[in-house]
């Protein structure tokens, strides 16, 4: 599995992850950072052409920081990518000497699980999402 940062090629891509529109996931990868994950790509022949179809995202996740924390704005895919990209935040925080705060609705146990494998530790219940209840995480110390 290869991370990288999102581009606005991967709006389709990341709206079929996130089950939200494209235009709002454009504006995600223009206003926050966003890292994805692909499969890792074989080696090719330089002067080889390269294939122009969109590779499959694994999952992605975007972040920003507000106040004196990194915050998790979403992430998803599958629980072996999620808990992967959530290193990314972790290390920024972690250069910043920030904490690093993320919230996973009660119906998503691979995103929690992948939360709970990167570190993060429950500390309560967070904002009720789109009617679903969610669970607070956080990192203080990454």
């Amino acid at each position: 599995m290869h991370v990288r940062d999102a581009v606005e090629a991967d709006a389709e891509a990341l709206a079929a992850i996130a089950d939200a529109p494209s235009d709002a996931m454009r504006g995600l990868v223009h206003d926050r950072t966003v890292r994805v994950a692909v499969e890792e790509e074989a080696a090719t022949d330089p002067n080889e052409d390269v294939d122009a179809d969109p590779v499959d995202l694994l999952g992605f996740v975007s972040f920003d920081v507000r106040g004196d924390a990194v915050h998790v704005t979403q992430f998803g895919g599958t629980r072996e990518a999620a808990e992967q990209l959530l290193a990314e935040p972790l290390r920024f925080a972690a250069n910043e000497g920030m904490a690093v705060e993320l919230l996973v609705t009660e119906d998503e146990n691979d995103l929690r699980d992948a939360a709970e494998s990167a570190g993060f530790e429950a500390t309560g219940a967070g904002p009720r999402f789109e009617g679903r209840a969610t669970t607070r995480y956080r990192v203080d110390e990454p």
